[in-house]
C-alpha cells in the first residue's frame, strides 16, 4: 500500500493524518502541548514541543495503522501562521517562538507604518501593519532583545521548522510566507523594498517555493528520530487555513469556509489578489498556483469556550455537556452578549487593545446561557467579517465550516443563520492535514492537479439551513454588537494603561 502523510502543528497540538491514494484516513495521532502567556497579551511556544509532538504524533498513527516507513510516498505539512522561530548558525532556537495570537508588538507595527506607509504596505504585503503578523514580532526582537537578535541566522515559520527538522533545508511556500508581512503578495516573491526599510537581511529568509513543489528529502537523521524511511519527499504543503481550504475544497471562486479551532476564520478563494484598502480583512497567496485567498480572522473562537470550561468552570463539565446546555438556551441567550476579544482582536476591527466582555448579564442568566452566548459572540465577530466581504462584492452561496466547532450542529446551526446561507459539515474531521496530503499527492505526481485530487475526497457533507426568525433577531443583535464595540472602544485602551 502506498500512503501520503499529512502533518499539520497546530496551537494547542500536532496531528499526524495518514491517507491512502483515495485520501481515506488510515490512521491518526495526536500530542498536546501548552501555550504560554508570560505577560497579558503575550502568546509563546518553545519550538521544541513541536518536535517532540510530532514524533509522538507520528509513531502513533503508524502504530495504529500497522503502517511501515516505507508506505509513504509523500509528506506535506500545514501547520499555524506568523510564528516568530530565531535560529543560530547551529540551527539552535534562540528563544521561545512568538505566536501567531501575540500583541506585544504595537509599537513596532507603528513603527512599519512610519517606515513604509500604510497604503504601500497594503498594496505590497496585502495587509497593514498587525502585531500577529512576524515582521513586527522581528522588529520587537530587535528592539527589545539586542543579543538575542545579534544571535540570529535564520528566521522560520513554525512548520518550516519542523521542515528543517525533516530536510535540513531552509524552505517555506507562499501561502504561509504571505502572513510574515515581508512577502509581496501579489507577485508572490519576498519584497526586496519591504525588508530594506525594515533593515532584515533577506539572507535570513528561507528559500520560497510554490506549496505543491518538493522542498527536500527526509534524511538519514530525521528518519531514525521521526522513525520515516530516508530520502521520503516532503512537499511545500501550506499554512493552517491555506490548507484547510485545499481540505475543504475551497479551490474555486464562490467557494468559502469557515473554520472555528483556537482562533476563528472566515476564507474564500479569489482567482486574483482581492486586496481590502482599509485593510480589514486579509490577503495571502492560496496554496493553489496562481490564486488568492481573502480571509478575517477572529483570534479568540473555540478559545473562548476553552477559557470559560477550564478557567472559570475548571473542567466542571466537558465539552459535550456545555453543548447540550447552551441548546437550552433560546436564540439570542436571554439578551446575552459575548465579545470574544481576549487576545485583542484582528479583523476586522484591528485592535490590540481590546478584551473579552459580557454585555447584558443579570439573574435570570443560566450556565447554559452563557454558554450560547460565547458561540454566538464568536459567531457576531465572524458576521463581521463576512460583512466587510459584502462590501468588498465577494460573495457565496453555500459555506463549509471545519475544525474543532464544526463538530457542534448548535453551533453551525448559528453560522447559517448569522450569514443567512446554508452551512456544510464534512465527514473530515482533519481538512489541514487532510489538505497537507493533497498537496503531497500532487507534489509527488500522483495527481496531475489540485483540483483532479480534490475530486477523489468522497465529502460526505451535513447541512444547516438558516432559520428566517433567527436570522431576524442575529441581524438586530449584529447592530447593536458593532454600536457596544464602538461605544467602549476607546476605553479599551485606558483600561490598557491602568496599574494598581
Amino acid at each position: 500500500m502506498e500512503y501520503f502523510l499529512g502533518i499539520d502543528i497546530g496551537t494547542s497540538n500536532t496531528k499526524a493524518v495518514i491517507f491512502d491514494r483515495a485520501f481515506h484516513v488510515a490512521a491518526k495521532g495526536n500530542s498536546s502541548y501548552a501555550l504560554d502567556q508570560p505577560r497579558n497579551g503575550w502568546a509563546e511556544q518553545n519550538p521544541l514541543e513541536w518536535k517532540k509532538a510530532a514524533k509522538n504524533a507520528i509513531s502513533q498513527a503508524m502504530r495504529e495503522g500497522k503502517i511501515d516507513a516505507s508506505d509513504f510516498i509523500g509528506i506535506g505539512m500545514s501547520g499555524q501562521m506568523h510564528g516568530l522561530v530565531m535560529l543560530d548558525a547551529e540551527n539552535n532556537v534562540l528563544r521561545p517562538a512568538v505566536l501567531w495570537c501575540d500583541q506585544r508588538s504595537v509599537a513596532e507595527c507603528e513603527e512599519m507604518t512610519e517606515r513604509i506607509g500604510k497604503n504601500a504596505l497594503i498594496a505590497t504585503t496585502a495587509n497593514p501593519a498587525l502585531p500577529g503578523f512576524t515582521a513586527s514580532k522581528i522588529l520587537w526582537v530587535r528592539k527589545n532583545e539586542p543579543a538575542i537578535y545579534a544571535r540570529c541566522s535564520h528566521i522560520l515559520l513554525p512548520k518550516d521548522y519542523l521542515r528543517l527538522l525533516l530536510t535540513n533545508r531552509y524552505d517555506t511556500e507562499v501561502s504561509d510566507a504571505s502572513g510574515m508581512q515581508l512577502l509581496d503578495v501579489p507577485a508572490r516573491q519576498w519584497s526586496a523594498e519591504i525588508l530594506e526599510r525594515l533593515e532584515i537581511r533577506p539572507e535570513w529568509l528561507p528559500k520560497l517555493h510554490e506549496s505543491v513543489a518538493i522542498t527536500g528529502y527526509v534524511t538519514a537523521e530525521a528518519a531514525r528520530y521521526f522513525g520515516l524511511a530516508e530520502g521520503t519527499p516532503v512537499v511545500g504543503g501550506a499554512g493552517d487555513n491555506a490548507a484547510a481550504a485545499i481540505g475543504t475544497g475551497t479551490i474555486k471562486a464562490g467557494r468559502a469556509f469557515t473554520t472555528i479551532g483556537t482562533s476563528g476564520v472566515l476564507l474564500t478563494h479569489t482567482d486574483a489578489p482581492r486586496i481590502d484598502k482599509e485593510g480589514r480583512v486579509h490577503t495571502f497567496c492560496h496554496a493553489v498556483p496562481n490564486a488568492w485567498i481573502t480571509m478575517g480572522c477572529t483570534l479568540s473562537a473555540g478559545e473562548s469556550l476553552r477559557w470559560f470550561l477550564t478557567k472559570v468552570l475548571k473542567g466542571e463539565i466537558s465539552v459535550s455537556q456545555a453543548m447540550r446546555e447552551a441548546e437550552a438556551s433560546p436564540c439570542g441567550a436571554n439578551r446575552l452578549l459575548y465579545f470574544p476579544y481576549l487576545m485583542g482582536e484582528r479583523s476586522p476591527i484591528l485592535d490590540s487593545y481590546a478584551r473579552g466582555m459580557f454585555f447584558g448579564l443579570s439573574g435570570i442568566h443560566t450556565r447554559g446561557d452563557v454558554i450560547r452566548s460565547i458561540l454566538e459572540g464568536v459567531s457576531y465577530s465572524l458576521k463581521d467579517c463576512h460583512a466587510v466581504f459584502e462590501h468588498m462584492g465577494i460573495a457565496f452561496s453555500s459555506m463549509k465550516v471545519c475544525g474543532g466547532g464544526a463538530g457542534s450542529k448548535l453551533w453551525r446551526s448559528i453560522l447559517a443563520n448569522m450569514y443567512n446561507c446554508k452551512v456544510l459539515a464534512d465527514d473530515y474531521a482533519e481538512n489541514g492535514a487532510l489538505g497537507a496530503a493533497i498537496l503531497a499527492a500532487v507534489g509527488v505526481g500522483a495527481y496531475s492537479s489540485i483540483d483532479q485530487a480534490c475530486s477523489c475526497v468522497g465529502f460526505a457533507d451535513t447541512m444547516k439551513q438558516p432559520n428566517p426568525r433567527d436570522v431576524a433577531y442575529y441581524q438586530k443583535g449584529y447592530g447593536l454588537y458593532q454600536k457596544i464595540y464602538q461605544d467602549v472602544k476607546e476605553d479599551y485602551r485606558i483600561l490598557s494603561e491602568m496599574t494598581s
